[in-house]
């Protein structure tokens, strides 16, 4: 079955860099970005991982943990952390899943049933898929999906934004225009009815059509 977004994240046990680890009790309360790579040693993805190494304590300011997958074995991750820290600055401090059997892989729909039980032999084009980001949310369900091609580096600072949007949402019952930043004016969303949207908003809104009701965004 595909995952889809609303749906439970499913749950895993799994060796990582940092340990065994359960991903529903690694979460914990808080949020979590798990985000998955074909293979190590791949340029795209080293360029990925440090990067997000830098925005580790961005993250962590808004509750969220970050956690990496590649199909590789643990053992492999280690040098490839080497080589991320040398050529981009920041060591990787997260932990790094490794999927050598690639049941997280096919957990998370990422690569088919069919696709074998190990990633021995299998270039980075058989793993074209696993380049796929999720946000998941305290109740452990899956909230925002991106899968990006090989050769297109993800925008983490995009994923930053996303979540932003999706924490402001989950409190105040408003959503996010297009190219929101944080501090925007803010949609109340449809399911709010006018007296209702009186009670939060007392301040009232900007109404551009009777769905379409624009307020600061609450603090």
């Amino acid at each position: 079955m595909a995952l889809r977004i609303n749906q439970e994240a499913p749950d895993f046990t799994t060796e990582t860099t940092e340990g065994t680890i359960s991903f529903h009790d690694w979460i914990g309360d808080g949020w979590a970005v798990l985000f998955s790579h074909p293979k190590d040693f791949t340029p795209v993805c080293t360029t990925e991982l440090g990067y997000l190494a830098g925005l580790k304590d961005d993250f962590a300011r808004r509750g969220c943990k970050i956690i990496g997958l590649s199909v590789d074995p643990v053992t492999n991750h280690a040098a490839w952390a080497a080589d991320i820290e040398e050529t981009q600055g920041h060591a990787v401090n997260y932990p790094l899943i490794g999927d050598p059997e690639l049941r997280v892989a096919k957990l998370y729909d990422m690569l088919p049933a069919d696709a074998g039980e190990t990633s021995e032999g299998r270039t980075a084009v058989d793993n074209a898929t696993v380049r796929t980001v999720f946000i998941v949310g305290p109740d452990k369900k899956v909230k925002l999906m991106m899968t990006y091609p090989m050769s297109t580096g993800r925008n983490f600072d995009e994923v930053l934004r996303a979540l932003d949007s999706i924490q402001l949402t989950a409190k105040h019952q408003v959503a996010t225009p297009a190219n929101w930043q944080d501090g925007d004016d803010v949609i109340i969303v449809p399911a709010v009815s006018d007296e209702q949207a009186r009670e939060k908003f007392p301040d009232g809104w900007t109404a551009q059509k009777p769905y379409l009701r624009i307020v600061p965004q609450p603090k």
